[in-house]
């Protein structure tokens, strides 16, 4: 087994990288066969991002404050922990997003897709699904698209649904929405391609985000799942990411 360990900027995760590189050695990307990723859910997102082409299983270790994509440190018998892994695929979205001058821009997001007004002014957003509207204008501060992985953060704290890792399926959630006040988003198929259209984007600006890549003043959104990519993440047995997402939904 050749591990590649990747730290965050933390002092706790790059004292702990010394530690393990030291004990266990340290490949370069292009020649490992497996990624452990120290740090917290930001680095873990990260690393999948910069590593997504050399398709490599990554095994998160918690180093940072937010854990929910990583396993409990521990750093004995980790060549042995990571063999008896359980595999978790993750589908990222895919986002197109046209600009103001329609130059257009394409980025994956693991955990959400997300459009967030620019200024004072509330978003006025047009939803389509499949090329069918749905919404003429949801009045809101903004609107995203979540992965089932990515349903327990940004989603959660817009009160969206935690949606199981094996359920087929992707969260549409508004965020602060106005009009319709009680509506409170949708459930569709990872098959769905969501256009978002921006009404009167020059008096109301939005920006559209893929997990931390941004672009400013969209004008119109597609979102869908990128099947073709599959992302690999190792769990202790016991530990799964299904079996978080489940006990996520009973913390008070």
């Amino acid at each position: 087994m050749k591990i590649h360990f990747s730290a965050s900027e933390h002092d706790e995760a790059k004292s702990r990288l010394q530690q393990l590189t030291d004990r266990y050695g340290q490949t370069d990307v292009p020649d490992a066969t497996h990624i452990v990723a120290l740090g917290g859910d930001g680095h873990m997102l990260h690393v999948l991002q910069d590593t997504m082409s050399f398709n490599l299983p990554v095994f998160g270790l918690n180093c940072g404050r937010l854990g929910f994509l990583m396993n409990l440190y521990n750093d004995d018998d980790l060549p042995d922990r990571i063999r008896a892994a359980e595999i978790a695929p993750l589908h990222p979205l895919r986002m197109t997003a046209t600009d103001r001058d329609n130059a257009v821009h394409k980025n994956l997001a693991i955990n959400e897709v997300s459009l967030l007004r620019q200024t004072h002014n509330a978003a006025h957003i047009s939803i389509s699904v499949d090329q069918k509207r749905q919404m003429d204008c949801l009045v809101c501060d903004g609107v995203l698209v979540a992965t089932p992985a990515g349903s327990t953060a940004y989603n959660l704290s817009a009160h969206g649904p935690v949606v199981p890792l094996a359920g087929g399926l992707l969260a549409l959630t508004p965020i602060s929405p106005f009009r319709p006040r009680r509506w409170r988003g949708a459930l569709l198929s990872n098959a769905s391609r969501v256009t978002l259209d921006i009404l009167d984007a020059e008096f109301r600006p939005i920006s559209a985000s893929a997990d931390s890549a941004e672009v400013r003043h969209v004008t119109s959104v597609q979102i869908e799942q990128a099947s073709e990519i599959t992302l690999k993440l190792l769990y202790d047995p016991g530990f799964s990411l299904s079996d978080r997402a489940i006990q996520e939904q009973f913390l008070a």
